[in-house]
């Protein structure tokens, strides 16, 4: 058994580490200028026929849009639609009578409205805080229906992270396959002019340092 000292060196080696890799990836891109950090978060694997789509969480309307246009072009029968934890202003409404539409429900109108079949939808079952907890989620139900490969829609600045998250966690079986919604409005030449976009790159930094850190 693995003694709490040794695990709390383990966390701060690991700490330290992470401020080293994001200390060495600001410096790797002072030379080219910000403009090219949100063009590098930004990645999109070639297009395969898979037997499922996964929509990720979050940014409505956009990511589900794309999921609808994969949809239609034929590239995956299945939609699967993941679904974030109840936040706390959520349940403050709901202890007031008021019930809040959640987020999942919005993305299934956007794809039913773009002609994605209800039959062709799945709400995945678990609710999820986070990315880790998302691919972990999806690779199971993967496993579970012996698929080899999937397309998974996100934003923009999350692809990156995205990717990273899936090959660390569960590899090439089975196999992802990235995409980013094309109407995403965040622009990777001016993101910094806008703190929503600012905001995203900070925190995909972020997270991709995590990755790469091992998950501290």
């Amino acid at each position: 058994m693995i003694s709490p000292e040794k695990n709390s060196f383990r966390r701060w080696h690991r700490f330290i580490l992470l401020v080293l890799l994001m200390i060495l990836l600001a410096l790797s891109f002072l030379p080219k200028g910000v403009k090219e950090l949100g063009q590098w978060l930004m990645v999109a694997d070639p297009l395969e026929k898979a037997p499922v789509i996964v929509v990720l969480g979050g940014h409505l309307p956009y990511r589900a849009m794309e999921g609808a246009a994969l949809h239609r072009g034929g590239w995956a029968p299945e939609v699967w639609l993941t679904r974030g934890i109840v936040r706390g202003e959520e349940q403050k409404m709901a202890e007031l009578g008021i019930q809040m539409i959640q987020e999942e429900n919005y993305s299934r109108m956007v794809l039913e409205r773009l002609g994605v079949s209800g039959r062709s939808i799945l709400l995945l079952p678990e609710r999820m805080e986070n990315t880790v907890a998302e691919v972990r989620l999806i690779a199971r139900e993967l496993r579970k229906r012996k698929e080899s490969s999937v397309i998974i829609v996100t934003s923009k600045p999350h692809s990156r992270r995205v990717r990273a998250t899936w090959k660390a966690l569960v590899g090439d079986s089975p196999r992802a396959i990235v995409r980013y919604a094309q109407d995403d409005p965040f622009d990777p030449h001016t993101w910094w002019r806008y703190t929503d976009d600012a905001l995203s790159v900070i925190r995909e930094v972020g997270g991709i340092l995590n990755v790469w850190a091992g998950f501290p």
